[in-house]
């Protein structure tokens, strides 16, 4: 259905695009949502990548205009782990207008990048007319390299016709990445929620890039391009140009801390098929071990050392915002099990982490704690025993006791210390990254500032409405930005491994800290 192999080779990334525009027509398109078009290029290590172009259905595209290569620069770069990221990774960036054969270059130091891929282009049209949207494309390139060496430091440099990062001028455009060890060790890995664009995603940002992370989990609601967050045509105020803006203040980080999203609520642009994640799928490109590619874009797995991560799309379970309730048909929930079960028995396998949107555990004011979540993944996080879930929605920082069936099993203050395998699971809401505050509706507690608290009034989002509850789970209350970061410390067999987790404030301040320790295997 794409441009044919042999047109391909022969044509520009504008002339591509004029020859999908003028082929698809607004007869061709799927009424109601959004087309996927087949291959406009390929390729990175393996070849038979695709490109993808994900509209709204309505009129198609005017046709692109190319300018000097040479005048555009690349931006937004991001990294995303493939489904091994001992040997794979993805680069990502985009470019402002089409240009002529894209590509990445790759080698062991920025002098040496001799290396060089075609990248895949993903073209996201929107049209004026949805949400505030002006007429507008967006052209996200993709280089998924494999094969790579574990524990190794690669530089690459992104470019196309006419700029091309080998260039000793261009030399201050190469980035780098590092792979996962071969074997456990030592790492850091950091989290939060709820970013947007502003000041505050951006000095969150510069803090992250100091803590050296080896990956960063964003727990959903990336970039705000649709404020309204109920996963509607009828939401106002999409704009697809917020994006833009997002993907260029990330960039510091990304460029070369792979950066490893769930979907929430604001996530779900309702105007790109299927179930409003096609113009996610044009921006990300994720471990595809998930359970369903097409309609849950935002799960998958992968493992770090003796950690491994799990990313979940609670859209298909909130009852609270319920536009995607039910996408999967409970495979979701199923695939979930099935991935607990595996890591818990695997022998490389220590620490499991969870983290997704809808918070399980939250006595936030405005959305709390989804009833979908408790019902349908909590008793599976407490058979497997997973050692820490991470949440945003609430644009706040709180934390758990230790929770096994909704009751607190052992209270956990600040510096103390959790035992999965015996105590429960902690909740971490990690949503203060960028977007404005919400409220508690009990006194902040945090280190340095506690204040004892023995219940606080909240309410679980349920199939029936609100549920008010009184909960005496609360340790840790900060409202003021924040994110999380997390050290792992393997151990050898028989002894006690460890996850430092540590809340810290946008002043750099640590505002909560304790540790997950197990037996190691």
């Amino acid at each position: 259905m794409g441009v044919p192999e042999q047109l391909a080779e022969r044509m520009s990334m504008a002339e591509q695009h004029e020859y999908l525009r003028a082929r698809f027509s607004r007869r061709t398109m799927i009424r109601g949502g959004a087309v996927t078009l087949g291959a406009v290029a390929g390729g990175a290590f393996v070849p038979g990548a695709t490109a993808r172009a994900a509209v709204p259905a309505r009129d198609a595209a005017p046709a692109a205009a190319t300018v000097d290569g040479a005048h555009v620069a690349p931006f937004g770069r991001h990294l995303a782990w493939g489904n091994d990221p001992r040997t794979e990774i993805t680069v990502s960036w985009q470019v402002p207008v089409a240009v002529k054969k894209p590509f990445i270059r790759i080698g062991a130091h920025p002098w040496d990048l001799s290396r060089k891929i075609e990248a895949e282009v993903r073209t996201l049209y929107t049209p004026a007319g949805v949400g505030a949207s002006g007429d507008h494309t967006q052209y996200y390139l993709h280089a998924r390299l494999t094969r790579l060496r574990p524990g190794k430091t690669y530089y690459y440099g992104v470019g196309h016709q006419g700029f091309d990062p080998a260039e000793p001028h261009l030399l201050g455009t190469v980035g780098t990445f590092t792979t996962a060890p071969a074997h456990k060790a030592p790492f850091t890995f950091t989290a939060f929620g709820d970013e947007g664009v502003g000041y505050h995603g951006l000095a969150n940002n510069s803090l992250l890039l100091g803590q050296n992370p080896a990956f960063h989990l964003h727990a959903g609601d990336i970039a705000y391009a649709d404020p309204s967050g109920a996963g509607k045509t009828a939401d106002t105020g999409f704009d697809a140009r917020t994006w833009d803006s997002f993907l260029a203040q990330t960039e510091t980080v990304a460029k070369q801390v792979p950066w490893m999203p769930a979907y929430g609520n604001h996530d779900m642009e309702a105007w790109y098929s299927p179930n409003g994640y096609g113009g996610e799928d044009a921006r990300w490109t994720l471990p595809d071990n998930g359970p369903d590619r097409k309609n849950l874009p935002g799960v998958y797995s992968f493992v770090y050392g003796n950690t491994a991560v799990i990313s979940l799309d609670a859209n298909d379970i909130s009852y609270e915002i319920p536009a995607n309730l039910g996408i999967s048909g409970g495979t979701q929930t199923k695939w979930l099990e099935g991935q607990l079960k595996k890591f818990r028995a695997a022998k490389d396998v220590d620490f499991i982490v969870v983290f997704f949107h809808h918070c399980a555990y939250c006595t936030s004011t405005a959305h709390a704690s989804e009833g979908g979540v408790r019902q349908e993944w909590v008793p599976l996080f407490e058979k497997y025993t997973v050692d820490l879930v991470i949440n945003g929605h609430n644009h706040q920082y709180e934390r758990t006791d230790v929770i096994k069936a909704g009751e607190v099993t052992k209270k956990l203050p600040i510096g103390g210390t959790a035992y999965p395998e015996t105590d429960g699971v902690v909740y971490v809401t990690a949503g203060a990254a960028g977007r404005s505050l919400y409220a508690f509706s009990a006194p902040d507690t945090y280190e340095g500032h506690e204040h004892k608290t023995d219940s606080v009034a909240s309410f679980v989002n349920t199939k029936d409405g609100k549920v008010h509850e009184t909960v005496a789970w609360s340790r840790v209350r900060y409202l003021n930005y924040s994110f999380l970061r997390v050290d792992v410390s393997p151990a050898p067999r028989g002894r006690q491994t460890t996850l430092k987790v540590s809340g810290i404030a946008e002043t750099g301040a640590r505002i909560d800290h304790f540790t997950v320790s197990r037996t190691a295997k």
